[in-house]
């Protein structure tokens, strides 16, 4: 069993231990979940973490630095399903580490948790990962995370980051907050050119099917899903009121005409 639950000060609390994948230790955990399961004074808390040792440290960081928190670790999503016992999480952090939102494989995985829980507003997922880029920033958000954790951040600003999230707020790094400002000034007179019909990116992906562009290029060029592109070009049909590509690429023209 490759899943424990963090944050029991004392050895006496834990049901069990058995030789866990590779030689490390791990709880076996009944008890441990049977009392997170009576424990609804605390904000259960999914973390999603493939690296055992790295998930299991911030799990216990993060109960020791707010209390109010319930964090349970787990190596992926799939691990999280065979456990819940229909239990839902009041937020969920999606560890990415060094990985790079812009690959297809980790874009997707935000996109398929956000698209899990939407039916329950209340559950949140936060994206904590090793660089404060903007453009990985704006990926996870478009994703549909709620929040972007950098990894050089305290403890104390990751716990209150998801206390933030669970008020219907957004974290970001103050550092994206400021590029942020210069992407909106470049990207205005582009949107002034498509009569402000559209968002930035909306305008950005219309102009890319004005040219004639496939999903997958478009994703590629502006570092989005491919699920995203889509999102944006049913928007940009429904604004134009226009039935397929071609006629969106016509519309386009028209309009910059």
């Amino acid at each position: 069993m490759e899943h424990a639950k963090i944050g029991q000060s004392s050895s006496s609390n834990l049901h069990g231990i058995m030789k866990a994948p590779g030689g490390a230790l791990a709880a076996t955990g009944p008890k441990d979940w049977d009392q997170a399961q009576e424990d609804t004074d605390r904000e259960l808390v999914l973390l999603i973490d493939p690296r055992v040792l790295d998930r299991e440290c911030l799990a216990r960081s993060l109960e020791t630095q707010n209390p109010s928190l319930d964090i349970f670790a787990v190596g992926s999503s799939e691990e999280w399903h065979k456990i819940a016992e229909g239990r839902q999480p009041e937020a969920v952090l999606l560890i990415v580490g060094s990985r790079k939102i812009t690959e297809q494989g980790i874009c997707n995985e935000i996109h398929d948790l956000a698209e899990e829980f939407e039916e329950q507003p209340v559950i949140v997922i936060a994206v904590i990962a090793d660089t404060d880029d903007l453009g990985q920033i704006l990926k996870a958000l478009e994703a549909g995370a709620k929040g972007y954790i950098p990894s050089n951040v305290g403890v104390d600003v990751a716990a209150e980051a998801i206390l933030l999230a669970r008020a219907g707020g957004v974290f970001v790094p103050a550092s994206g907050v400021l590029a942020m400002r210069d992407v909106i000034n470049s990207n205005s007179s582009r949107v002034v050119g498509l009569g402000n019909l559209f968002t930035a990116r909306e305008a950005e992906v219309a102009e890319a099917l004005r040219r004639g562009k496939a999903n997958k290029i478009i994703a590629y060029e502006l570092q989005l899903c491919e699920s995203t592109v889509k999102v944006h070009i049913r928007n940009i049909m429904k604004k134009l009121n226009a039935t397929n590509r071609t006629e969106v690429a016509y519309k386009i023209r028209e309009m910059q005409s």
